[in-house]
């Protein structure tokens, strides 16, 4: 499958640029007309190397990443392409792939759909996590403002967050569950009360509150094999335990 590009404006205004990385061209047809008719501008390439070649060369808002591909396989371009951005990336897994699922959860992926899937459930997915990337939604009880503990700060307004000055580098579902854990001091979540409330999802897979658990744990905490902040309730959840003194 030739590179293809497509788009089409809603109300003048482009929605996001979104780069489909299958092989199949079936499969790349169907998910590009659904994109489009959401009014992003859609690039198809067929490999990991051509992927990997479009998003230098033009970075995209969102790549659709299948992860069965010939020559540099999905798992690899998504750790490419985290290593270079924080560019969102909604993974296309077939239904017993759970082992590369959660390796991509790992490196960096934003979330994932399952072959055989909806096209228009992906295209409600590409939207919700283009629309946590760029700020334009939150998850349950965020508002405008900035949460603060500690040399940890989380500007909600502007999606970024700093530790110790340093800004973090979190993706959008990243970000959203540490405000939202921020923003409810000392109070344990069940990992599915956090997939309903950071994802927005009534069902999925609870291992990805796990896997970016983990990965928070990793860029905000001193030891985190030895979380303070983030810390594991067991047979409940996870709860944010704030550092300042004075915190709520």
């Amino acid at each position: 499958m030739s590179r293809r590009a497509y788009g089409v404006s809603v109300g003048d205004e482009i929605t996001g640029r979104i780069l489909v990385v299958d092989d199949d061209p079936t499969v790349a047809e169907v998910v590009m007309r659904y994109l489009v008719r959401d009014g992003h501008e859609v690039e198809c390439v067929a490999d990991g190397r051509e992927a990997l070649g479009a998003a230098a060369a033009r970075p995209p808002d969102l790549v659709v990443l299948d992860l069965m591909l010939p020559g540099i396989n999905g798992l690899e371009v998504c750790r490419r392409l985290r290593e270079a951005s924080a560019v969102p990336v909604v993974m296309l897994t077939a239904l017993g792939e759970e082992t590369d699922r959660l390796v991509g959860l790992e490196l960096g992926a934003d979330d994932y759909v399952t072959k055989p899937f909806s096209p228009r459930e992906l295209a409600l997915r590409v939207r919700s996590v283009l629309r946590r990337a760029k700020g334009g939604s939150a998850p349950a009880g965020r508002g405008p403002g900035r949460v603060d503990d500690g040399d940890l700060r989380v500007d909600l307004g502007a999606h970024e967050a700093e530790l110790a000055g340093e800004k973090l580098s979190l993706t959008a579902r990243e970000f959203d569950l540490l405000a939202y854990l921020m923003r409810h001091p000392r109070r344990a979540f069940t990992r599915d009360e956090l997939l309903e409330r950071v994802w927005g999802w009534s069902f999925g897979d609870s291992s990805t509150v796990t896997v970016h658990v983990r990965r928070l744990r990793e860029k905000i905490e001193n030891d985190p094999t030895a979380p303070r902040r983030i810390v594991t309730v067991w047979g409940v959840g996870y709860r944010y335990e704030p550092e300042d003194d004075g915190a709520p």
